[in-house]
């Protein structure tokens, strides 16, 4: 039976056909993909003279069937994730990150990039080309390609463990997030929508009734509408407590190995931090940039938080609750005080913001704006 990760895609825009996808397809896939894309890597070195069309562009190509296999991949197991795909998901983080490191430690690669780095000017080439070049080389500098002996073996490990525990980090989080509900048998302020979303989750649950869950969609609404203080408190509790539970699933470790192998890698490439290095790609490009962004906005937030909070305090003890305003109590009297003050029901809401109605939207405001036309 073929595989139709690898074979092609005679659908509507050839888009993945996931009717035909099944969880046994993708391990297959990527080894075949992995190899194809080697042996491409492998033609580009081929020692012809670099240029632009038989390297940047083979380049760009040569991963190809690698996003074939893995977009596929990474969209089911995003939104509909199962235990094969976790599993799936732990054996691929190490292959694709020892495969990127393979590609930036390519030295008759990068010798081809440098060699037209260094020629950029006297290329003919077009403004677009420049940047793909630009982005290119800067890629694999930043990816180690400079590197050698101890150090570049080093990074190759640093990363290859990031990526393990990156995933496992993610897988923690859903683990956590999945066992926990709580039965809701006093759904006071409730509007119908989370009302149905609690049954629907129930059903899922096979509860008995319904209950809330840590699935932001129903978390959120449900911190925001509940009148019921102490439910309120519990499964904030438990939402912002997910990793942090100890045990299996618990995060702190690995949160502190992370930072620790992030340091090293910028430290590696030749970085104070690894904010340096994340930075030094992006608008703000040092930490002292940022640093001083966010003491400009810092008081003023901080006195705008405060007066919220007194309003909401206020707003609080005329409901007959006491003590102080906590975490939990935010949403619920927010969403009150906008309310009161606005006569805006974010519930009244819901029915004109249905996905097909706001995908209208979207496509109506770029013909408006650009003059796109979507058939």
């Amino acid at each position: 039976m073929t595989n139709p990760l690898r074979a092609p895609w005679d659908t509507p825009f050839e888009l993945p056909p996931f009717d035909l996808i099944e969880d046994a397809h993708f391990a297959p896939a990527l080894e075949e993909a992995l190899e194809e894309a080697r042996a491409s890597i492998a033609a580009i070195t081929d020692g012809s003279e670099p240029t632009f069309a038989n390297t940047i562009e083979a380049l760009s190509l040569a991963d190809a069937p690698l996003e074939k296999a893995l977009s596929p991949f990474f969209a089911v197991a995003g939104a509909d994730s199962n235990e094969v795909r976790e599993g799936l998901m732990r054996d691929f983080s190490p292959l694709l990150s020892a495969y990127s490191s393979e590609i930036t430690a390519n030295a008759d690669l990068f010798a081809r990039i440098e060699t037209l780095w260094d020629a950029r000017e006297s290329l003919d080439l077009t403004d677009e080309q420049q940047r793909v070049l630009m982005l290119v080389h800067r890629n694999f500098v930043r990816s180690g390609a400079q590197l050698s002996g101890y150090a570049a073996d080093r990074l190759a490990e640093v990363k290859q463990r990031l990526s393990v525990l990156g995933t496992q980090f993610t897988q923690n989080l859903l683990a956590d997030e999945r066992s926990w509900f709580m039965p809701l048998d006093d759904m006071a302020g409730l509007p119908e929508f989370v009302v149905q979303a609690a049954t629907a989750a129930g059903e899922d649950k096979d509860a008995g009734g319904p209950v809330v869950t840590l699935s932001r969609s129903l978390i959120v609404p449900f911190l925001q509408f509940s009148e019921r203080r102490d439910l309120r408190e519990k499964a904030y509790e438990a939402w912002t407590s997910r990793g942090a539970n100890g045990g299996e699933t618990d995060n702190r470790a690995l949160a502190a190995e992370i930072l620790a192998l992030r340091a090293e890698r910028a430290n590696l490439l030749g970085y104070d931090s690894f904010a340096d290095y994340k930075l030094e790609t992006e608008m703000a490009k040092t930490p002292d940039a940022v640093r001083a962004l966010l003491m400009q906005v810092w008081e003023p937030a901080k006195s705008a938080a405060e007066a919220d909070a007194q309003v909401l305090q206020a707003t609080m003890h005329t409901d007959g609750e006491t003590g102080p305003l906590e975490p939990w109590d935010w949403r619920y009297y927010s969403e009150k005080r906008r309310a009161e003050e606005h006569d805006l029901n974010e519930a009244e809401l819901k029915p004109y913001l249905q996905l097909d109605r706001m995908i209208e939207a979207a496509f109506d405001c770029s013909n408006r704006l650009f003059g796109l036309e979507f058939a």
